[in-house]
This record gives C-alpha cells, structure tokens and sequence, in this order.
C-alpha cells in the first residue's frame, strides 16, 4: 500500500498528537501537550494517511546548530516521529523518513539530527550516532577538588528564582552556545519547556532552583536543580540532588558552581544526566572514581546534501581524500566527493577519480560532529579502504575537541 503524505494545519493536532501517545505509549498532561504544539512547526510536520487514519507522523525543529570550528548553521531537528502499532512493517516509517529528507534538502538545511527513541531504527536511514553522553552519581563525602582549582575571589554566588532569573540564563548560554559542537540556540518555546515547574513536571523530584555566578561585570555561570529530601531512620540525612544544566563562561565559574552544587546541606548524593563525555568535573575530582558514569549514544546526525556539509564544518589536520559515499536514501549524495581540507577551510567537489574510501553515509554523519568514530568503524570492517591510511587521515582531520553534545532532548 501507498500512504498519502502531507503536512497538517494546527486544527488536527490532536490527532498527531494521538499518534505519537500511542507510539510511545505516553499520556502527556495538558500543560506539556499545549507547550509541544505552541513549539511544532506545522508547516514542517508530516502524516501519513491511511483514509482518514493518521498511521504515522514526524516533525522538524528549525535549528541553528554549532559544527566543529564555532560556525552556526541551518539544521532540521528531527522529532515527533511516530507510527501506530497497528501500521508498522508496511512502509510508514520508510516514506516518511525519506519524504523528510526531500524536503529538509528543499529548505537548504545540509544536515539533519535527531535524538533516537531506539537506537535500532535510524541507521538505515543514513543516520549514524555522532554524539555520547555520560550520565553519573558522585557521593558528596567524597567529592574533594584537586589542588589549584581554578578561583577567583571577585565571584558571587546568588540563590534566585529560576523565573525571575530566566533572561540571566539566556543571556549565559548564548555566550557558550558556540564552544562545543552539537549545541544550538533556543528559542522561547525551549526555555519555557527548561524552567516549565509545574507537578507533572518534576518527576517526584521538589521544585527547580538555581544559583548564579557572577561578579560586578555580570552573570558568569548558573546551574540549574532539583531536590530530594530524605533521612534514614536514625534521622541522618540523606538526601539526593539532580542537576538539570549547569554552564558556565570560564572555569572559576564552572568549579564554583559544581562546589555550590556537591556541598550542599542535607545532600549525600549528586546525579547528572546529559553530560558531556570530556565534562571538566572528571578533571576536577580528586578521586575520580567517585564519578560512578554511565554511557549512552546522544545526537544522530545525517549528512542531506554530503558536499555543503563537509564544506561547513573546521577541521582540526589537513586532508586530501577521495571519498565513495554509499546512500540509497539520498541517491545525490552517493558518488565520488573528493575533500580538500586544513585548518582554514576546506572544500568538497564531485569527481571521477579512483576513491581512497568507500564509507555508507552514516560513517560520515557519525564523524560529523566531531567525536571521531571512523577509526572504530574502520577496525569493524563497516569501511573499504582503498589507499592505505586513507581512513586515519580523514579521522584525524575530522576529530574535535570539545567533543560534541546537543544537551537537551528535541
């Protein structure tokens, strides 16, 4: 069967939003389903009908995203893809990924990314994981910095209402917003869903609280948190904290913040979920053992139009290769592309010459951020290399430090 595929008008949500309760077997609370609709982008959503069924759905976010080197470009966030139970296996999924595609390529975005629901699902559709996060618990009483943390005895710290203090986040993150790959900038509807505190939203966990860092210039930092209280049964405390998002302009900030955070009263745990794989909090721990992590994939990433991407990123050694790209997605991308690339730029050309790697374009949407997987990729034997050392030249030049993190789910 063939299913019809249009964009819908905003008098149809609850059907889309139907969907997608039904596919993730979630019932969201009015007040989070008001605040997803106000940020859905209706002209860039997605329904494939059968009759008057809506049997699957997807959306884009208008993102503008930081690749290697600090440049900001046009990326479609990839969200709110859904199919119902009863219409899976039938080529939902596969018409409207490939439907999004086309029409991200139309926009002039080159890149798409996503956050997966299941890991499984979007690596044939030429997605490859191109950022990871950690997730750990540190025990307070055993949290002590190394010797010569970074200080400065002009900062403050101020306790403030997450509300009131909205404008001061604001104002921080679009500071920092550039120093790592993977971050892009937030609108309103972000940070309303960010400081959104009603009941539903704190997950057992107590209200949202922050801290601020500043001196007489301005705001360097902020962390932002909530709390559990507890005690055990001889009345000792035990209570938990779990930080949201804690940025910071400079590193006396930055270890400020974290002292604030770790030497909290009545705390004796700390947790922390969507954090960068190089987090500074590593090297600060005297013990780093103390930081118990966990690791996960975080943002995919695609590469729509494979010559405009490359072309827009830095690179961080030079590179001369001719690059196979294996898409049956985006049948434009594969071919021939032969990358030219230094520290000062590069450039990305279709050619005829004998490739020195054939890669499927997930490899290169993996590697796109910055986090460096081709070498692994290489080793599993997912690439064919034809000029020796082709593969760790091109890792090379695409690693980054920072490594990438997008940092909040879309």
């Amino acid at each position: 069967m063939t299913y019809p595929i249009r964009p819908i008008d905003e008098s149809e949500w609850p059907g889309f939003a139907g969907v997608l309760a039904e596919g993730f077997g979630w019932t969201p609370q009015p007040a989070q389903d008001e605040r997803f609709k106000a940020a859905t982008e209706f002209d860039r959503t997605l329904v494939a009908f059968d009759g008057t069924t809506m049997a699957g759905v997807t959306s884009v976010f208008s993102l503008t995203m930081t690749v290697p080197g600090g440049r900001q470009i046009p990326v479609g966030g990839v969200t709110a893809v859904g199919v119902l139970p009863s219409h899976r296996r039938r080529g939902v999924l596969s018409a409207l990924m490939r439907r999004q595609l086309s029409d991200i390529r139309e926009r002039g975005e080159s890149v798409a990314a996503l956050y997966a629901s299941e890991s499984l699902i979007y690596g044939r559709f030429g997605y490859g994981r191109a950022a990871s996060e950690l997730s750990y618990r540190i025990d307070k009483h055993r949290s002590a910095f190394v010797r010569d943390t970074p200080a400065d005895p002009a900062l403050r710290l101020r306790v403030v209402s997450p509300a009131a203090a909205r404008a001061d986040f604001e104002r921080l993150f679009a500071a920092v917003v550039t120093r790592r790959p993977g971050r892009y900038e937030r609108d309103q509807h972000v940070w309303d869903g960010i400081l959104a505190d009603e009941e539903h939203d704190r997950d057992g966990w107590g209200s949202l609280r922050a801290v601020l860092a500043g001196d007489d210039r301005g705001v360097r930092g902020y962390a932002l948190f909530r709390t559990k209280s507890a005690w055990d049964r001889d009345g000792v405390p035990s209570g938990e904290l779990r930080l949201i998002e804690l940025e910071a302009a400079d590193p006396a900030a930055y270890a400020l913040l974290w002292r604030n955070v770790l030497d909290r009263d009545l705390i004796t745990k700390v947790e922390a979920h969507a954090r960068p794989v190089d987090d500074g909090l590593v090297a600060l721990l005297a013990d780093s053992r103390q930081l118990r992590a966990t690791w996960s994939d975080e943002l995919w990433v695609r590469l729509v139009e494979v010559d405009k991407a490359l072309t827009a990123r830095a690179y961080a050694a030079p590179v001369d290769v001719v690059v196979e790209v294996e898409d049956d997605v985006c049948p434009w991308n594969a071919g021939r592309w032969r990358l030219t690339a230094d520290t000062s730029g590069a450039e990305c050309k279709a050619v005829d010459d004998e490739p020195d790697l054939t890669v499927p374009v997930a490899a290169l949407g993996s590697a796109y951020m910055g986090d460096g997987l081709l070498g692994a990729q290489l080793d599993a034997g997912l690439l064919r290399e034809h000029a020796p050392g082709a593969a760790l030249a091109l890792a090379t030049a695409m690693a980054w430090s920072p490594k990438p993190l997008a940092g909040l789910v879309f």
